[in-house]
């Protein structure tokens, strides 16, 4: 009898924005006290995109890491899970492969469910390998939160890729059975074809992701799932840091648990210090939490954790993973905080200018100025369709000439967007 071997996560990484705006930035024109954003949501700052910058730049730039490394003739499937999709029929996934040169034979599908699609697509990754564990599977998680200018969920933008290889034999982490799962119709978070940003009931969205993961643990627990007190550490799914905590309180109560705040902050505080700064990534942000949790703690070898993937609408999983012993030679964490601390620090009047900003829709040609520091660009639109190149670092202050790359949250004030269609 053939023995099945572990599957799971081989290297995982995230790429981010080019510009940030801080909380304490915004708190100066909102007039909202900064403790507000803090300690009220546990935020710091927000990723913003470039004008050349999209969920294809950033998933192609976490992607090409790992393709440099682990080469590209194992991988038969790269899977994209986005909510902000370029293309109401062709995969943004197919555009990243194209950047990344991978090889023709390659399936190439794009997965949409809220901010859960990165776990459906980490699932199917998984029994993909199973059934044949030669081939290897890209799975890609980008997203642009964006919400209305003045709005409630203003402060929890952000914007991210993560980039996942799933294999047999992984360094990092296997994907153990059984997992808990769960959906229910319910309105407390959607975006109709014809609204650019999304339609939010907060406080019924975070009752929603409770009663998600209630009913998920007892899915996992019913179905064999370990105790509570064999996990190490949980990954929640953080639109905003803050909601991790109160997650993790929630599910203390709901195993009998007496919450206390060093329970807490041992499970899930390391989890937070990438998405507190880099802000809502949907898809993406579970994943920048467990990048997180790796990258702050090299002593999980053979641990085992949670991970809770929720998408409004909803559905949502509850998983475990058991870390490998020698996962800390399979980490990225210089890349990932030099991706956040290289970025550029931006005014509140270029922020609203960059918000209101929309791509052209009349299909004529236009070309994109070069503002990203990371390796693609959007670099223009012709005939409604979009064209992509690789790229090299150029200031925000140059539409032509190339620059080094400014210092850590060095302020810009030019928003660079004057090839672009503002909202009236």
């Amino acid at each position: 009898m053939t023995t099945e071997p572990p599957v799971g996560i081989h290297d995982l990484t995230f790429s981010t924005t080019t510009l940030v705006l801080t909380h304490d930035e915004l708190a100066r024109h909102t007039g909202a006290n900064p403790a507000k954003y803090r300690h009220g949501i546990g935020q710091t700052s927000i990723s913003i995109p470039t004008p050349d910058e999209d969920i294809v730049t950033m998933a192609a730039g976490a992607g090409a890491p790992i393709i440099e490394r682990h080469g590209k003739d194992r991988i038969r499937t790269l899977l994209f899970a986005t909510e902000t999709g370029i293309d109401q029929s062709k995969a943004a996934g197919i555009y990243v492969h194209q950047l990344l040169g991978l090889n023709r034979n390659v399936r190439v599908v794009e997965l949409k469910q809220a901010c859960y699609g990165a776990t459906a697509a980490l699932q199917l990754a998984c029994a993909l390998v199973r059934t044949d564990p030669t081939q290897q599977v890209l799975v890609l998680a980008g997203d642009i939160a964006r919400y209305d200018l003045d709005s409630p969920g203003e402060a929890t933008q952000g914007a991210a890729a993560a980039a996942i290889l799933i294999a047999a034999h992984p360094n990092i982490a296997v994907i153990n059975a059984p997992s808990g799962l769960y959906t229910r119709d319910v309105m407390d978070f959607w975006r109709p074809n014809y609204r650019t940003t999304p339609l939010v009931n907060g406080k019924k969205s975070v009752d929603t992701y409770l009663e998600a993961l209630t009913a998920t643990w007892h899915d996992h627990e019913t179905r064999g799932g370990l105790p509570l007190e064999k996990l190490r550490a949980i990954c929640y799914h953080q639109p905003f840091t803050r909601m991790a905590y109160k997650a993790h309180h929630h599910l203390l109560k709901t195993t009998g648990t007496t919450p206390t705040l060093h329970a807490i902050e041992g499970a899930v505080a390391a989890t937070t210090t990438y998405n507190e700064t880099i802000g809502n990534s949907y898809t993406a942000s579970l994943y920048l939490a467990l990048a997180a949790l790796l990258d702050h703690d090299t002593t999980l070898g053979a641990e085992t954790i949670g991970l809770f993937s929720y998408g409004s609408g909803s559905v949502a999983e509850f998983l475990t993973a058991t870390i490998q012993p020698g996962y800390p030679t399979a980490l990225r964490t210089q890349a990932h905080q030099h991706a956040i601390a290289t970025r550029t620090r931006i005014t509140y009047d270029t922020y609203r200018q960059l918000h209101t900003a929309q791509l052209p829709t009349d299909g004529q040609k236009h070309q994109i100025p070069h503002q990203t520091h990371g390796p693609y660009r959007l670099a223009g639109i012709d005939a409604h369709q979009r064209h992509y190149e690789a790229s090299s670092p150029r200031s925000l202050a140059s539409n032509s000439a190339p620059s080094p790359t400014p210092p850590p949250n060095r302020e810009c004030h030019e928003s660079g967007g004057h090839l672009l269609r503002r909202d009236p």
